[in-house]
């Protein structure tokens, strides 16, 4: 899976732990809780989705590195590189 694959894994996931959320004017470097009400059981399920999807584990520990799309993307790209898109 390519970046650009990721980015819309990503916001399919937004899409359905936040429906009433407006994702066109997602700016890829600022946080997600900068521009969206996410609570922390909301990244929660971030993780939990794409440990369900892709068998992706992520340690605790590294969930700074999802802080933004861009963090986030950057952080899974080696993760997904063998997963079909």
């Amino acid at each position: 899976m390519v970046p650009a694959d990721i980015r819309k894994v990503i916001l399919n996931i937004l899409e359905r732990i936040a429906p009433d959320e407006d994702l066109s004017n997602l700016d890829d470097s600022k946080p997600f809780r900068e521009q969206m009400e996410l609570d922390s059981m909301d990244f929660l399920d971030i993780v939990m989705e794409l440990r369900k999807l892709y068998r992706v584990q992520i340690p605790e520990a590294d969930y700074p590195n999802l802080i933004s799309m861009d963090s986030t993307v950057t952080y899974l790209t080696p993760l997904l590189k063998d997963v079909p898109a």
